[in-house]
């Protein structure tokens, strides 16, 4: 079949392809690059992580969101472990440092094979069999190390080498593994074997699950076999939200991403944005003031959202009344020429990647996963590196371990879809923590207001609010960003491109046919399929 697909490494991108060349959908095609994408970009993602996907089914006339990111483990526990295995190290990003929490007390359940089989099952047309074969093949014969890669893992240094057990995968010889390097995850390849033999059942009771559960038990960890048996992958109804001309499908809770770029886009739409120049003072402005009503007003999202009625806390935050009282402020802020105050947001799980495929029947799929940096170990005689959601401040905003067990962990991560007239226009998302709503509101704006071609939206400079400073990323006029600050608008300047700004993996549908774009701040690689 053709297609196309865009994703975080060139290895995840060919197995996507592969599955479209023998005849295999956009389904299967997410699928083999998802699985294949825990070995070649083993730096930002794992086995033992969970996402979010949508897919978009031109045959039923339907988009369809899966959730399987993680949930609070603890079902059946009674008390806590004695001891519990749970220990904090500083991640240094130059500018700032990041403290995290690892070990078997960080692992939330997780659900990227729950999620990943459940989507091949409902949606795709070749055997889990053959979609695992890609992974398989670079699991046994060692995935090729890119650069972008091999700076996340030195960067991450303090979790790759925070145990023997990964040691063994990262700094094999004593010495962090470098790009050019193929990196070798012993028994990966016999878990993923089996995988494709017993299906999901291998990660619920099977003897993946109990590898799992016997090692929780024996070092301090939370998880308990009622967390895997109880674990399910929600099929939801996308957010919609009309945009210009085109129709934006958005994940919703526990995406807290697709409710707060539902807001910022229908912020965008009051103003005449395709009449300013890209990237000048005037826009600059204008994606500022965007930013920081949408900041001021997730304050009033976590109160709606934590009523429990997901329903009617979605359609009060994006009631029409509500938008246009942030619509005011910020026409306000750019009459008056000066900065509104935004405030502070808390940064999220940076590992995270993503991918877009469409293909020739108009299927599309929009996949974004993390295991957040990793808990720092390796499950014995698995080859699966687990997560360290609960390991992650912001994903846990009354202090650790509070969630209720059971209860699904909201995320940021906002797999997209857009539609023109029924039909497939643009698929895209990204990796990054907060930077995932900004990265994706300007590629959206870039393609849908700008008309630019695909590659270039997302190869365009951007910019992300952080606590009241406008990030402007390398590429921007230097003439637009001093005018932005002598009006009196907080500047960072950045001297290069940076993963900062997400990774917002691409693909689209034109007149001239399909199109598809790697962002490169993350290992972005594209592949066509004719």
């Amino acid at each position: 079949m053709t297609g196309v697909i865009a994703a975080g490494n060139p290895q995840t991108a060919l197995a996507g392809a592969e599955m479209l060349r023998q005849g295999g959908n956009a389904a299967d095609a997410a699928v083999a690059a998802a699985f294949a994408s825990f070995i070649a970009e083993i730096g930002v993602v794992h086995l033992g992580g969970s996402g979010l996907g949508q897919v978009y089914d031109p045959a039923r006339g339907e988009s369809t969101v899966y959730d399987f990111f993680s949930a609070m483990p603890g079902l059946g526990r009674t008390e806590p472990p004695a001891r519990l295995d749970f220990e904090a190290v500083e991640i240094d990003y130059g500018a700032t440092t990041q403290r995290f929490y690892l070990g078997r007390g960080s692992v939330a359940v997780p659900g990227n094979i729950a999620g990943l089989c459940r989507l091949a099952a409902d949606y795709g047309r070749l055997p889990l069999a053959t979609l695992l074969r890609p992974a398989i093949s670079l699991a046994k014969g060692g995935a090729l190390l890119d650069r972008f890669q091999a700076d996340t893992c030195e960067l991450l240094r303090p979790l790759y080498t925070h145990t023997e057990s990964i040691r063994t995968i990262f700094a094999p010889q004593g010495e962090m593994i470098r790009a050019g390097e193929r990196v070798a995850i012993p028994h990966l390849d016999e878990t993923l074997t089996a995988l494709a033999e017993e299906g999901e059942a291998l990660a619920r009771h099977g003897p993946l699950a109990q590898a799992l559960l016997a090692d929780q038990e024996q070092n301090g960890g939370l998880l308990t076999p009622a967390d895997l048996e109880a674990y399910a992958v929600y099929r939801l109804p996308p957010l919609r939200v009309a945009y210009r001309d085109f129709e934006i499908l958005l994940p919703p809770p526990t995406s807290t991403g697709g409710v707060l770029t539902a807001f910022s886009l229908l912020l965008l739409a009051h103003f005449p944005v395709a009449t300013l120049q890209p990237n000048d003072a005037d826009h600059l402005r204008l994606l500022y003031e965007v930013m920081a009503a949408t900041a001021r007003a997730r304050a009033t999202w976590e109160e709606l959202a934590g009523t429990g009625d997901s329903a009617s806390a979605v359609a009060a935050f994006l009631d029409a009344r509500f938008v246009e009282s942030h619509v005011e402020a910020v026409r306000r802020a750019l009459a008056q020429g000066r900065a509104s105050l935004p405030v502070a947001e808390p940064p999220g799980p940076a590992n995270t990647s993503h991918l877009s495929v469409i293909d020739g029947e108009g299927m599309a799929v929009a996949l974004t996963t993390t295991a957040g940096e990793s808990a720092g170990y390796v499950v014995p005689g698995t080859g699966m590196i687990p997560n360290n959601i609960l390991g992650e401040e912001d994903l846990n905003p009354r202090g650790f371990h509070r969630w209720p067990a059971g209860a699904r962990i909201p995320t940021m991560m906002t797999p997209t879809i857009v539609l023109r007239d029924g039909t497939i226009r643009l698929v895209t998302g990204s990796g990054g923590s907060n930077r995932i709503r900004s990265a994706i509101l300007q590629t959206l704006s870039n393609v849908l207001d700008f008309d630019l071609p695909l590659e270039a939206a997302v190869g365009a400079p951007r910019v992300h609010l952080e606590n009241r400073v406008l990030q402007c990323e390398a590429g921007y006029d230097p003439a637009a960003v001093a005018a932005v600050e002598a009006a009196g608008y907080p500047v960072n300047r950045w001297k290069a491109r940076s993963i900062y700004f997400g990774g917002a993996h691409s693909v689209g549908a034109t007149p001239a046919g399909l199109v598809a774009a790697g962002d490169d701040r993350r290992g972005g690689a594209a592949a066509t399929v004719s």
